[in-house]
């Protein structure tokens, strides 16, 4: 994937979070704060305005510019969560690493930071299915949703989600949703 391709995945999924910002933070009044769709779109705003104005010559530029956006115009627990994923990808891109090894630094980040593993009804139930279709080759649509539907049926065990308990199960969880379309986003650029 070229330092373009990047460019215009991440655009598209910062459109994609300013579109759906109501929906996000719809889904996060039913077992969060309320603030999701509205803190993921201020984030988006910022870091297209910071990678229009920057011009970032590498993959690695390009990812650390939206890390620092993300951490720090996103409240709550999203801004550091995605904004180290994206500082982590950095670093590996500037390791010389592949998109798909990019992604599995910033998941990890993501579960350190988070204390979170699979399972938890977090983004790393959608990050980790959708890395290893795209590690062989088979990142669609049906994978996201199969993943989607998994999470809807989990119990929060992390955030704000968790003390819901129960009635967390049947709902979707806000940063999973936003890093699906993330990895809808992606599938358009990866061909």
């Amino acid at each position: 994937m070229t330092t373009m391709n990047l460019y215009n995945w991440f655009n598209d999924w910062f459109d994609q979070l300013d579109q759906q910002k109501a929906y996000l933070s719809d889904l996060d009044q039913k077992i969060g704060d309320g603030d999701h769709g509205n803190n993921m779109a201020r984030g988006a705003a910022a870091a297209k305005e910071s990678i229009a104005d920057k011009q970032a010559a590498s993959d690695a530029e390009l990812m650390k510019l939206i890390a620092m956006a993300f951490m720090s115009k996103v409240g709550g627990a999203s801004g550091p969560l995605y904004g180290s994923a994206f500082l982590a990808m950095s670093q590996a891109f500037t390791a010389g690493q592949s998109l798909t090894e990019a992604l599995q630094a910033g998941v990890e980040k993501v579960k350190t930071l988070g204390k979170s593993t699979a399972g938890e009804k977090t983004m790393v139930d959608m990050w980790e299915p959708a890395i290893a279709a795209l590690t062989s080759d088979n990142l669609t649509e049906a994978v996201l949703d199969e993943a989607d539907e998994k999470i809807i049926a989990m119990k929060a065990e992390k955030g704000r989600a968790s003390y819901y308990g129960e009635r967390s199960i049947g709902e979707k969880d806000p940063g999973a949703e936003s890093s699906r379309y993330l990895f809808l986003t992606l599938i358009k650029h990866l061909h």
